[in-house]
């Protein structure tokens, strides 16, 4: 079991903290706390890891330095118990079974096993099934489970999703597919990446297959429940899962590339596998602070900000360097993180009360501010919004902005405002199927009804600056190379932590509480609480 960072330790990087931060002008504070975070004593920040510890530690010490009030279950820590699943893939394999006659996958070439649900010990042979992508979004017409008998079987699922459907609702449908995936009766599920939406390279990600992974402890917070095979193919060999069906994978990509419906179908042939896997335990703590707010009445009310913490810690090493310093992805988010904290505490208190939240195990499946959305350290219905800060980008000069739910809410409007204060655009998600929306912290207040959103910088589709933000995910998003060695513009981070001080004073400060669009498909979760 990790042990948590002791207070004594707390109070240390709290004046180390202090001393390196509090009198820099705001363009070399920021940057400040990014090169503490991002530091190679950081180890990666690994959840769970001595090195998170050390992280959680300074973000305490800042929040105690900043004279903001402890505000998790155990002063500034919300301790979250987890399960961390190892798989060796030199112990398990996986075989493709045609009329008795088998053929060996490779594990890391063709496909990898997922380490982030519980893997059974393998599976005798089950027939495959495609079902295209995957998606139970009967409210928007579209159904790949509708008339599929997966009684027994391994799904096998393209990602994506029908242009014609929302993007938001196509990545919610594709994070939430468990559900139907086993109350239809499947014993398993393989993804295939389409190439054109690929942002790490196989030969990369599969880096990461033999790295441990977690879940929550809790099993009542686990939307799979008890174990189901996962794998993911390589998208350069999964053709081979496609030799006996009479379709091909280039012929489903033309429909895919195209935004359009991809057919179902029996694959003709089963899988096999053995899976090799150990569980231990591990503890990782959430830092959380408030700022009290001054209205009688409204701050009884929380506005949650949220940055990811956690990074990947120490893996396999690329070009001789192991540590995935995270510098970017998201020591970026909690350096702003930090700023809002500091910008709101030295100017009139808030109405609002304001909750400023650095969440672990983002990297593990967003279950750190799962945790906390769901047992949040203060009145759960008393929670009216959240502003997540992940990876912001601010690498160069930058004049517009990506706002990630800003069609499903109030604040939507709230944001386009604070982004026109600083001169931002607000631009449309280029790229929906990446489905950026679901995949970051936001998401979990959204599964308990809160409205919410995040924002990154971006540049207009087809500049070269938009090429430059490809080419950093392929080279360098979840790598050794995301770290303080490459390019940020201080001066945009600036521009950038200031539209957010600007929101989220709006949001505060505004007595009517933000809501749901009549619109939104997320409204329902708001309904059901």
């Amino acid at each position: 079991m990790i042990k948590l960072t002791p207070l004594a330790l707390v109070a240390a990087l709290a004046a180390a903290g202090s001393a390196c931060a509090a009198d820099l002008p705001a363009t070399e504070r920021w940057w400040a706390h990014v090169k503490v975070l991002a530091d190679d004593n950081m180890e990666g920040r690994l959840a769970g890891t001595p090195g998170y510890d050390r992280a959680a530690a300074y973000v305490a010490g800042r929040f105690a330095a900043q004279g903001l009030k402890p505000a998790g279950s155990e002063g500034y820590l919300q301790p979250v118990a987890f399960a961390v699943q190892r798989i060796f893939p030199d112990k398990s394999s996986v075989t493709l079974v045609k009329d008795g006659v088998a053929a060996p996958l490779a594990l890391g070439e063709d496909l990898v096993l997922s380490a982030r649900v519980a893997q059974p010990a393998g599976v005798a042979e089950a027939p495959l099934v495609f079902i295209g992508y995957g998606l139970h979004m009967p409210e928007a017409g579209h159904d790949d489970f509708a008339g599929v008998d997966l009684r027994g079987k391994v799904a096998v699922v393209l990602s994506g999703g029908p242009s014609n459907v929302p993007g938001s609702l196509r990545a919610h449908a594709a994070r939430e597919r468990w559900e139907p995936l086993q109350k239809a009766g499947a014993v398993g599920l393989i993804t295939i990446q389409n190439p054109k939406q690929v942002e790490i390279p196989w030969e990369r990600s599969k880096l990461r297959a033999v790295e441990p992974a977690m879940r929550l402890a809790d099993p009542a917070l686990n939307p799979v429940k008890g174990e189901l095979f996962t794998a993911a193919m390589n998208p350069a060999h999964a053709g081979k899962l496609f030799t006996a069906s009479g379709h091909t994978l280039e012929e489903l990509l033309v429909l895919a590339d195209a935004g359009k419906a991809v057919p179902g179908f029996a694959l003709n042939q089963s899988v096999r596998a053995t899976v090799s896997r150990e569980t231990t335990k591990a503890v990782s703590p959430n830092v959380a602070a408030v700022l009290p707010g001054s209205d009688p009445v409204l701050s009884k009310e929380y506005v949650v900000l949220t940055a990811h913490l956690d990074g990947l810690g120490v893996g396999t090493p690329i070009d001789g360097d192991a540590i995935n310093n995270g510098a970017m992805d998201n020591a970026s988010g909690v350096a702003s993180l930090l700023e809002q904290a500091a910008a709101l505490k030295a100017g009139a208190a808030p109405k609002r009360s304001i909750l400023f939240v650095a969440v672990t195990a983002e990297e593990q499946g967003l279950l750190g501010s799962q945790y906390f959305a769901e047992k949040p350290t203060v009145p759960k219905g008393a929670i009216v919004a959240n502003v997540n800060m992940d990876m912001f980008m601010p690498s160069r000069p930058a004049n517009a902005i990506i706002v990630m739910g800003e069609e499903e809410s109030t604040l939507g409007a709230v944001a386009r405002r604070a982004a026109a204060s600083q001169g931002f655009a607000v631009m449309p998600d280029p790229a929906p199927n990446q489905l950026s929306f679901v995949r970051s912290d936001q998401y979990s207040f959204i599964r308990t009804g809160v409205p919410a959103l995040a924002g990154r910088l971006a540049h207009p589709v087809g500049s070269p600056e938009a090429a430059g933000d490809r080419q950093w995910r392929a080279e360098r998003y979840h790598g050794p190379k995301d770290d303080l060695s490459q390019p940020f513009d201080l001066p945009t981070a600036v521009r950038f932590n200031a539209y957010m001080a600007t929101m989220i004073r709006e949001i505060a400060d505004t007595p009517k509480r933000p809501e749901w669009l009549p619109t939104s498909f997320f409204k329902r979760f708001a309904a059901a609480k």
